[in-house]
């Protein structure tokens, strides 16, 4: 069996990672390319092109590098072609993989969509080129089966993979990660039981993966940091930025340190976080750590943004809960004064209990565990009918 996967972003390189696994235990013969990361190469694909190489984001991003943009669809093209696939499995990053699904369904190539687009946030007219040109759509939060039911696309519900991933259940009875999966943990060797004992005074600052996120969102979590000179302050950095980036922005604060590729066992060890919108929201939350949650992008690009998006909330926890269960800052929100307010609040027993039996009603409504096995049993019974 050849499959082809584009994942174009790192959350797509982790559950691309452990997609693959279980497509390898279920069809040890499968050849797989892909387009991915380190994690996915490790675990057996030819990797194409490496994720870094693709991440533009926002509107004006994507126009700047419109020209890489284009170079990039031409080459994957002709790489499938070379390769004869019996499926494409695309994951999330929409932008690019909705143009390679059309061009694929032209030619003959079953798709599968893996973590689909958030057409539920915006683009909704989008659903009738998935019903189109996807073959198989796998979603992974609850809502989603019953939003494109309503565009008379049948999508599978295979559970959220960061339940696997994270090692949620047994960290939050006591135990360390288990199973066969590619967690943070065994990507950094962090296995110490130390790594999980909370800092009744620590608080984790989560702001990108992106050098232009991180060059609006961290300045104002710095300053805002000043208000709680009992507490230690820990940036999350992620291994796609140097650690030199980080530390341009910290001398002058004595009380904040960088642990880079380290965030899960920082949010472990926390008692709150800062954190920016996206899927580590989701995961702050998996993890039981109280949190506030922070946005601010290019001013065009939001402005853009603000008059499409369909939703009430930013936060995938928001989102899954379908209420404020935590506080949103976005863009001129995202401010020193709204942040000292929201973190002190989030640092009382009160609404740190409130949050976590919210959390706790999230992951019930996010389901059990396996969702990387069920996706990859979807895949094979779609390759298999080539």
């Amino acid at each position: 069996m050849r499959l082809y996967l584009i994942a174009g972003e790192a959350s797509g390189d982790l559950h691309g990672a452990n997609l693959l696994k279980a497509l390898f235990a279920q069809a040890p013969n499968l050849s797989c390319r892909a387009w991915g990361g380190d994690l996915m190469q490790k675990t057996g694909a030819t990797l194409v092109k490496h994720y870094r190489e693709l991440a533009f984001m926002g509107f004006v991003e994507v126009v700047k590098n419109l020209r890489t943009i284009l170079k990039n669809i031409a080459f994957c093209k002709r790489d499938i072609l070379d390769f004869q696939p019996d499926a494409l499995v695309l994951i999330d990053y929409p932008g690019f993989n909705l143009r390679i699904a059309r061009w694929a369904k032209e030619q003959g190539i079953p798709v599968v969509y893996y973590i689909s687009p958030q057409l539920w946030a915006w683009h909704a007219s989008r659903a009738k080129a998935i019903s189109r040109d996807v073959d198989k759509l796998l979603v992974i939060l609850p809502f989603e089966q019953e939003f494109f039911k309503k565009y008379g696309i049948e999508a599978d519900f295979v559970g959220h993979p960061l339940l696997d991933e994270m090692g949620v259940g047994d960290w939050l009875t006591g135990g360390l990660v288990t199973g066969g999966l590619v967690t943070e943990r065994q990507i950094t060797g962090d296995t110490s039981a130390e790594s999980n004992q909370p800092i009744t005074n620590q608080v984790a600052l989560l702001p990108g993966s992106r050098k232009q996120e991180v060059s609006r969102i961290l300045p104002r979590m710095l300053e805002a940091s000043k208000g709680f000179p009992e507490h230690q302050f820990v940036v999350a950095g992620a291994t796609s930025l140097p650690a030199a980036y980080y530390q341009n922005f910290l001398a002058d604060y004595p009380n904040v340190r960088l642990e880079q590729g380290q965030t899960y066992a920082v949010l472990r060890r926390s008692k709150a976080a800062l954190v920016k919108s996206g899927t580590s929201t989701l995961e702050t939350a998996l993890l039981d750590v109280p949190q506030v949650v922070c946005y601010a992008g290019n001013w065009l690009s939001y402005q853009i943004a603000k008059r499409l998006i369909n939703v009430q909330y930013i936060s995938l926890v928001n989102l899954i809960m379908d209420k404020p269960l935590v506080r949103e800052l976005i863009q001129d929100e995202l401010n020193t004064a709204n942040i000292r307010a929201a973190l002190a609040e989030i640092l009382t027993p009160e609404k740190s209990a409130e949050l976590k039996a919210g959390y706790a009603e999230l992951r019930q409504r996010l389901g059990g565990g396996g969702a990387s096995e069920r996706a990859a049993k979807a895949i094979i019974q779609v390759a298999g009918k080539k």
